[in-house]
């Protein structure tokens, strides 16, 4: 498939608060050839090449990425984990945060929940590590089951939607943005997730996320947790966006703090 690329030269919106302002001029590709992936799918229905823009999320195990490079070859967004729980931090957040700024690629931070804390405390560890800066994509709350042998517990859906609503409502207020919520099937199911009142950025690995969460709206679709971009090094998550260039840009003025 051939690429082409239209740079979307955007405004910059309004603070909401503090810190440096910045003018993303990240550029809007067709799915590109550079985009491969370590275990491929024989998608069923619409596959990820239908959508045209496409980003990346990444964490302490994303290290070394040459983001003009990863940029050229299609990389349009990224959301970059910043927190979890109520005590730690990604230790990569502020220089994926700082080199993808300075590349101009548009940006969010995420969040993973740590079910043995409040939301408030969640809510206030984020906010505490996380600059409200002009030009930033949406934070995002990261829910899945849990990972940690310290934390083994499942709480029922109607506690988790009720905590997850406290971080979403204090993040709003602070960032002056309602979070995206990223979440999994399995989770996705469990918890009647698809009640919170929330942007939804979907997991679904092999099939189309209307098979994965039937009548679900959603904003973000990751694909797979194995592809392959030039300039970033092993693997990483990809992400499309459910929209056109147009969408996109629409989206990022309307978003964006």
């Amino acid at each position: 498939m051939s690429r082409s690329v239209i740079a979307l030269s955007l405004g910059l919106l309004a603070a909401c608060g503090g810190g440096p302002a910045y003018r993303p001029q990240a550029p809007v590709s067709q799915y590109a050839p550079q985009f491969g992936d370590v275990k491929p799918v024989d998608w069923p229905s619409t596959p990820p090449r239908h959508y045209p823009v496409h980003g990346i999320d990444i964490s302490r195990w994303n290290q070394g990425i040459d983001w003009p490079v990863a940029q050229a070859a299609g990389v349009s967004f990224a959301f970059i984990k910043a927190t979890e729980g109520g005590d730690h931090i990604d230790p990569e957040f502020r220089t994926h945060w700082e080199n993808a700024r300075r590349a101009g690629v548009p940006r969010g931070a995420y969040h993973f929940w740590y079910h043995c804390r409040t939301g408030a405390e969640q809510a206030e560890w984020f906010i505490r590590n996380v600059p409200r800066e002009s030009g930033a994509l949406p934070p995002v709350l990261d829910l899945e089951w849990p990972r940690s042998r310290n934390c083994p517990v499942r709480p029922e859906g109607a506690h988790v939607r009720r905590e997850a609503e406290v971080f979403l409502d204090r993040l709003e207020r602070h960032y002056g943005q309602r979070p995206l919520v990223y979440t999994t099937p399995d989770f996705y199911k469990d918890t009647d997730l698809g009640r919170l009142r929330a942007e939804f950025w979907l997991r679904a690995v092999a099939e189309h996320p209307s098979a994965v969460y039937p009548g679900q709206s959603w904003s973000f679709w990751q694909h797979t947790g194995t592809g392959i971009i030039q300039g970033i090094p092993g693997k990483v998550d990809i992400n499309a966006f459910r929209g056109n260039p147009g969408d996109w840009a629409g989206w990022l003025a309307r978003r964006r703090q």
